[in-house]
């Protein structure tokens, strides 16, 4: 396939730029699969399994987190008690409130 470059525009030249990291992402993507595959069979063969020989176990994911607190002034905007404490958050307890006042 010989494409000459020099007689497409710009947005013609950034689509073709934009096919070509595609596809080979996509190459790569499929490369790692087969390969995984193979070695995983290959661990099969033997009687132990992948994540076994390697010690990765595979990560859990996190449900997401319930609501604890709620917003005094709008109780739609709630938080978890993970993470950053919001302002409202801050400025409530400034204000001499209690987290158990604000629980949901």
């Amino acid at each position: 396939m010989t494409v000459d470059l020099n007689k497409l525009s710009l947005k013609e030249l950034r689509d073709l730029q934009s096919q070509v990291a595609k596809a080979i992402s996509g190459y790569e993507d499929r490369r790692k699969r087969e390969a995984l595959a193979e070695l995983e069979e290959k661990a099969k063969a033997m009687g132990f399994s992948l994540a076994e020989l390697t010690g990765v176990t595979a990560t859990r994911k996190r449900s997401p987190s319930v609501a604890k607190y709620a917003n005094p002034a709008n109780k739609s905007d709630t938080w978890s008690g993970r993470g950053r404490k919001p302002r409202w958050f801050t400025e409530a307890l400034a204000k001499g409130k209690k987290p158990d006042d604000m629980a949901i």
